[in-house]
């Protein structure tokens, strides 16, 4: 197994990855509250976490994602005061709030389907947790670390701080938090400002309330996670991951509350995936500077003049570290929409070289570890598709006569290519025409079963089996007959 190092931003360096459990992975990422159309920058971070889950399965790990979708309880401006975001929603189109919930659950999910993105193992909901939540909040009161009061209950900051630290996984400290926030003026019924709501009671007009020790109401933003993490992962597990945006205050929140409880740090490592810009400024409705995926798909928008797939967007946002702020830009897309087709056409060709007795002008073994030592440092796409482009000058190199490739070189390096390109960065080139396709295709697969005769003359009959049920997966169904084998689609 691959010795992996990730950034760490709770002690702010990377560090070799050691699992709780050998050979096994708990990772949570935070999903989203479903009151609007996901948008890019929701995606740019869903889509780091697909790379991150796909290589960790591709180098061995058995993997438990878990990734909520948030339904109640996250009030406007990430505020403890206020009105509901999805309750909002609903109010001003006249509909039911899980109407609300139901429609942007549903073009979520569509959205990361488009984008190629694997579904987690587990999508629980908060409105299905309820009860954990509950019992969470009756023990940090007994424990001392929360108060309630007009049936309301937050958590005491203050109280916390002055056994543990609040504000270590941002880097703010709790001095500097009392200065820079304004007094309460009665406004609230919190002791302090910086405390936050664990449980919220809830006005008459509140539609989304649940019974509780304390009254009608309905859980905090933060406390959801916490939830939904330790129930399906344990009191701490490996890998809890999210935007950068979520640090402060839910993730620094999210490890109050459970430290309070267990007295031991919830999570080994934190992920966090950076900003998405658009044409150098951030992204924001309230200003117009904003594009949703099914506009720049569709080319139906003011700020593209061309529509871009979205194996081109997902490609695009590959070419970036993770960590790394992404501005998104016409000129940038249509450089990547050529890198990404440099890249497919390259692919399909690779399948086409003929060749020869040995190989010369490439060293596949020592390519394939520099690509795994990218992805291993940090899940570092952008060094792995330098590599993979390293490995499309080869072909074309071959194909011009420069360079030349053995027939097993040849079947490695198209299993390779498939591994990086496919498996783990999640890009499909399916959607190309449909001709181009059907040689891509066909090449793939003849090369496959020349792989599997050489396979069967030397009796490795496990290569020759699984070579026959890779094949399956991908709907080729082999038949051996009379010292041939030909292959047809499911």
């Amino acid at each position: 197994m691959q010795q992996l190092t990730v950034y760490n931003s709770l002690s702010g360096k990377k560090e070799v990855f050691t699992p709780i459990t050998k050979n096994y992975v708990g990772m949570y990422v935070c999903g989203p509250t479903v009151y609007s159309n996901v948008h890019l920058g929701n995606c740019r971070t869903f889509i780091s976490f697909d790379l991150i889950f796909r290589y960790l399965k591709h180098i061995g790990y058995k993997v438990r994602y878990v990734r909520n979708i948030t339904d109640a309880g996250h009030l406007e401006n990430d505020a403890d005061e206020g009105e509901d975001r999805i309750a909002k929603k609903a109010r001003l189109e006249a509909i039911e709030p899980m109407e609300v919930v139901q429609r942007y659950t549903v073009d979520f999910h569509k959205t990361l389907y488009q984008f190629n993105n694997l579904p987690p193992s587990i999508e629980p909901t908060a409105t299905g947790h309820i009860i954990e939540q509950i019992e969470i909040i009756k023990s940090i009161l007994k424990k001392g670390f929360a108060y309630e009061i007009n049936g309301s209950v937050y958590f005491d900051v203050l109280i916390y701080n002055e056994t543990h630290s609040y504000g270590k996984l941002s880097g703010r400290k709790i001095e500097d938090l009392i200065h820079n926030t304004r007094s309460l003026d009665g406004q609230s019924d919190k002791k302090n400002p910086q405390d936050f709501a664990l449980w919220k009671k809830a006005e008459p007009r509140h539609i989304m309330r649940w019974p509780s020790p304390w009254s009608d109401g309905f859980p905090g933003w933060h406390l959801e996670c916490t939830a939904m993490s330790t129930k399906y992962l344990g009191n701490q597990f490996d890998i809890h991951g999210g935007g950068m945006d979520l640090k402060f205050p839910h993730h620094e929140c999210e490890i109050a509350q459970a430290e309070c409880i267990t007295e031991q740090s919830p999570v080994n490592y934190w992920l966090h995936a950076n900003m998405l810009t658009l044409n150098g400024q951030k992204m924001a409705k309230s200003t117009g500077n904003n594009i949703l995926p099914e506009e720049m798909f569709s080319g139906e928008n003011s700020i593209f003049t061309n529509p871009f797939s979205p194996e081109v967007v997902r490609f695009f946002l590959l070419q970036s570290h993770y960590r790394s702020i992404v501005d998104l830009s016409e000129d940038a897309l249509l450089a990547s929409e050529k890198g990404y087709n440099k890249l497919k056409e390259g692919y399909l060709l690779l399948t086409q070289l003929t060749s020869s007795t040995k190989t010369e002008g490439f060293d596949i073994a020592q390519w394939e570890d520099l690509c795994y030592k990218a992805m291993s440092d940090d899940f570092n796409s952008p060094m792995l598709i330098a590599q993979l482009f390293e490995a499309i000058r080869f072909i074309n190199s071959v194909n011009n006569g420069s360079a030349s490739i053995s027939k097993s070189d040849q079947l490695k390096l198209v299993e390779k290519m498939k591994n990086f390109i496919e498996d783990i960065m999640g890009i499909s080139f399916g959607k190309s025409k449909k001709s181009d396709s059907n040689t891509a295709l066909e090449g793939t697969v003849n090369m496959l079963i020349d792989f599997r005769k050489i396979a069967r003359d030397n009796k490795d009959f496990q290569t020759s089996d699984r070579i026959r049920d890779e094949l399956l997966d991908m709907d080729v169904i082999l038949e051996d007959r009379d010292n041939k084998t030909t292959w047809k689609l499911k």
